[in-house]
């Protein structure tokens, strides 16, 4: 009798249970090599994959880890008064494609300690191939300054066909797993765009999506949620405009960059409002904006990426 197949969002949260490999002196020598310039100590953390139809990683997948391999490296800041430093900003660059099938190891450097602030490097390693390089920011909680834009209009997500109810009949590998392979269940306000271009051809999507259950109590991990949810569907308002979908054949498609502004606390196992731009698409590359929402109307997130996207005649 064979084994259970794991629940996916338990697959998500076994990823992001990072292992702790121990710390590491690293030495940068000045330019020429002749004299020590800098030393210091990284921490060392290790996360398996999840398994892909394409045997790529997906790259929300190494964000969310990267996000908790730098909160743990900050755990120990709480102020006097019991305030723990929160993650507010990270700024991340693919550099290569991994293997889902094998582990990653992430490295990361504490750029800076301030009075409120936080910085920490993170290095996403693969056979000693770096696949992602981030910076964050970590921020004591604060008041202050306070406003948002309003959530737009949207209807309920539970009006709404899921994935799994979207593509149930379709027999594609990767139809399948978005169906029921995926730990997050996204509902698209407007036409979906798994099988075949939407109708119209305007520059703007808007999903709604949450973790498939509940979540731990860790701010942290629901950060790393949110920010992995947040590569599944930015590309789309490019798509939309050029009238593709997500399987036509002949796309070529990538993620170069990813920005991520936390505003707000605010919990990925409830349903969150996630609207996507594009204001531009040249040279092989789009580039998208999205807003999250809590369902009552809270400003959580501010995304941006730029991504390849070329189409193969």
């Amino acid at each position: 009798m064979s084994d259970p197949v794991p629940a996916p969002l338990d697959v998500l949260l076994d990823v992001l249970d990072l292992r702790y490999l121990g710390a590491a002196r690293v030495h940068v020598e000045a330019e020429g090599g002749t004299e020590l310039a800098d030393e210091s100590t990284r921490q060392l953390y290790q996360g398996v994959s999840q398994r892909q139809p394409h045997g790529r990683v997906f790259g929300g997948q190494v964000l969310a880890q990267c996000v908790i391999a730098a909160g743990r490296s900050v755990a120990s800041l709480a102020d006097a008064a019991e305030r723990p430093r929160q993650l507010h900003s990270l700024h991340a660059y693919f550099v290569r494609p991994g293997d889902s099938n094998r582990p990653i190891r992430f490295s990361v450097e504490p750029m800076r300690d301030g009075g409120s602030f936080s910085t920490r490097r993170v290095h996403a390693i693969q056979d000693d191939t770096t696949l992602l390089s981030m910076i964050t920011s970590f921020q004591t909680a604060a008041g202050g300054l306070d406003h948002q834009d309003p959530m737009p209009p949207a209807p309920d997500p539970q009006t709404l066909p899921s994935t799994a109810e979207l593509l149930a009949d379709n027999d594609h590998p990767a139809a399948k797993y978005f169906a029921s392979g995926r730990p997050i269940d996204v509902r698209h306000v407007d036409t979906s765009m798994y099988l075949s271009p939407a109708p119209g051809l305007e520059a703007y999507n808007a999903v709604w999506q949450k973790a498939m259950g509940a979540l731990p109590d860790d701010p942290l991990l629901h950060q790393a949620v949110l920010a992995y949810a947040s590569d599944y569907s930015l590309l789309e308002p490019v798509l939309r405009r050029h009238g593709l979908a997500w399987m036509d054949r002949r796309l070529r498609m990538a993620s170069l960059d990813h920005a991520m502004w936390f505003h707000r606390l605010a919990r990925a196992d409830e349903w969150v409002l996630y609207t996507q731009s594009s204001p531009s698409a040249s040279g092989g590359r789009g580039l998208c904006a999205g807003r999250m929402f809590t369902q009552s109307g809270t400003l959580i997130a501010t995304v941006a990426q730029e991504g390849m996207i070329r189409v193969k005649e």
